[in-house]
């Protein structure tokens, strides 16, 4: 095994969520983890299983009252939270082992047994508020790990770095008002939930900590990896975190139907190589938590090139893609927003 493998935690049985034909299925990670085994990729990495975390845990970010509704929810037989977010009967332990999942990817990095790590695990996390559900989410998993690693393995600073093509509000939300942990959320805009303009930058003593770079339609991968070494990393980079984490939704990609977005392999390899080898100058651990994504075909791809960038920044991806062909943002509103997106990294 070689010792730059990133790790990988699987989530056993995360099918017992059962959406149907929600975009939001288990067929997505089914077939990540499918193309993971066929490549030979889980035989040559750490690997571990989810365990659910505990409902401590997840209190640490989400009211008790949120808590215990979708626990009743789930206990009833399940039913549909809002047009986009159902719960079916098992979907309450699941969601806890996704929050797990996301807790034991830290450890696997902090312990020292991995210098990187991928959670593939289920239902997404990044739209869940301290006191809602919505937007396919549950429990924010990634906020869940973010306060474990403050809370129990003494980790003061953590970033979080959310390349979801969606805005991960929630995790905003949680984290809004707490300066000792860095949100850095790229994003389509204008695009679901709405939020994420490059005025929202946090409040009280977390104002600075909040860093939105709204990515206009048609961007692909020039613009995304412009974008993270211009704007995000700098501002990580100053942060000075012991740990980053990254939000994972590859719902950027241009046969991604959530999204008008033009990112390719290649984009993603290169964004993850791009944390990795900041994790490491920095001295802090890199943790990637799966979110959007919901291309089965394109997923297991694009899943085992960040995998692979995350355990050796160097690595080219190993396959190669077609032009997208979705319109790129003119070449003088691009700078603009570049520009605007650099001002406001230097500002946080």
């Amino acid at each position: 095994m070689a010792v730059d493998s990133a790790g990988v935690v699987l989530q056993v049985g995360q099918e017992r969520h059962d959406t149907g034909s929600h975009p939001e299925n288990a067929t997505r990670i089914e077939e990540v983890v499918a193309g993971l085994e066929a490549a030979g990729e889980l035989s040559s990495r750490p690997v571990t299983e989810a365990l659910a975390a505990s409902v401590e845990a997840i209190e640490a970010v989400h009211v008790p009252g949120h808590v215990e509704a979708i626990r009743d929810l789930a206990e009833r037989g399940g039913g549909w939270i809002d047009a986009d977010t159902c719960v079916s009967p098992a979907s309450y332990e699941v969601a806890l082992e996704a929050a797990g999942g996301a807790v034991e990817a830290v450890e696997m990095v902090t312990s020292g047994r991995a210098p990187a790590s991928f959670a593939l695990v289920r239902p997404p996390g990044h739209h869940a508020t301290p006191d809602r559900a919505m937007g396919f989410c549950l429990f924010n998993n990634v906020a869940v790990a973010a306060r474990h690693a403050q809370a129990s393995l003494g980790i003061e600073r953590v970033a979080i770095l959310d390349w979801d093509v969606h805005h991960g509000n929630g995790t905003q939300d949680v984290f809004r008002e707490d300066p000792s942990v860095l949100f850095v959320s790229l994003h389509q805009w204008p695009l679901y939930p709405g939020t994420g303009w490059l005025d929202e930058r946090g409040s009280g003593e977390g104002r600075g900590t909040t860093l939105n770079l709204p990515m206009p339609p048609g961007a692909g991968d020039r613009h995304w990896v412009e974008a993270v070494e211009r704007a995000a990393l700098p501002a990580i980079e100053s942060f000075g975190p012991g740990l980053i984490l990254i939000s994972a939704g590859q719902d950027g990609h241009y046969r991604d139907g959530l999204s008008d977005q033009g990112l390719t392999i290649d984009g993603f390899s290169r964004m993850a190589g791009l944390v990795r080898s900041l994790g490491d100058s920095l001295g802090a651990g890199v943790v990637a938590v799966h979110e959007g994504g919901y291309n089965p075909a394109t997923l297991p791809s694009l899943d085992r090139a960040i995998l692979r960038s995350l355990g050796d920044p160097s690595a080219p991806p190993d396959e190669s893609e077609g032009r997208p062909t979705v319109p790129e943002p003119e070449e003088a509103d691009w700078a603009e927003r570049l520009a605007a997106m650099e001002a406001a990294a230097r500002a946080a």
